[in-house]
């Protein structure tokens, strides 16, 4: 516990805290209201051009559509931040001082890998908050009735969709834990892991479609949207992508924990 709450001294620091929930409130409102403002344009309203129509979001699992919608984004929030927190402690050389307390490094890198899981649950109830918030107050201006909103399959949905939500973002984490254990910079493992999920993993998908389902930037997004995310065709089911995300992140904990035991601690 002592590891688990010195990695939130860090995790608390104004700038840090407040700059990351302020990205967190953006994106998740960016997303959100653009899919309530642009409701009747021609161009759509979510990602990739798709449209979601006014009826998708009567619908009891319609007031979550803006939090799923965001879960890529918010992704890249999480990989930022465990990437930074992991990488920093080779930067700084702190990552020896840390060992002097606590020698055993497993022990250090779990409390470390928890604090900021806690870390990412925060982001998530943040995201989920301003999305539900902005798809009831845009409902009036966008006419969509809010009644199948407060029914039991909606708190349902809710429930379902915060879980996903959260995997998927843990996920994301994981990957930017474990670029921060190889790169041992914070920039070089922020911009490597963005690059790749925003860019490679699309260029790889266009050249070789069947490519994508092993992908694990779209394997996340079919995770936090339960299924098939809208615009996407022949993906692996809910069960798949989340048996295949858990071997990817299995393998990764594998890897970060052999690279973070057996590596010199100074950049």
């Amino acid at each position: 516990m002592r590891i688990f709450f010195s990695e939130w001294r860090k995790l608390r620091r104004p700038a840090f805290f407040f700059g990351t929930m302020g990205s967190v409130v953006f994106v998740t409102g960016l997303v959100t209201s653009l899919l309530f403002l642009l409701i009747d344009a021609k161009t759509g309203n979510a990602d990739r051009g798709n449209r979601i129509t006014r009826e998708m979001l009567q619908m009891a699992d319609g007031i979550t559509i803006g939090f799923r919608s965001s879960n890529g984004l918010l992704g890249l929030v999480a990989l930022s931040v465990f990437a930074a927190q992991t990488a920093q402690e080779y930067t700084y050389g702190t990552l020896r001082n840390l060992l002097v307390r606590q020698p055993r490094r497993l022990r250090l890198l779990i409390g470390k890998y928890f604090s900021m899981i806690s870390f990412a649950l925060l982001t998530v109830i943040v995201s989920a908050a301003t999305a539900i918030g902005l798809a009831i107050g845009l409902s009036g201006r966008a006419k969509v009735t809010t009644d199948a909103w407060m029914t039991t399959d909606a708190r349902s949905a809710m429930a379902h969709s915060f879980v996903n939500v959260l995997i998927s973002t843990i996920g994301y984490g994981t990957i930017g834990m474990l670029l921060g254990l190889i790169f041992r910079s914070p920039i070089s493992s922020i911009s490597i892991g963005t690059a790749y999920l925003l860019v490679v993993e699309s260029i790889i998908s266009i050249a070789w479609k069947p490519a994508a389902n092993w992908m694990p930037g779209n394997l996340l997004s079919v995770v936090a949207t339960g299924g098939s995310p809208i615009g996407m065709e022949n993906v692996p089911s809910y069960s798949e992508a989340m048996l295949r995300v858990g071997l990817y992140l299995l393998g990764a904990s594998v890897i970060t924990a052999t690279l973070f035991k057996r590596r010199d601690v100074a950049n």
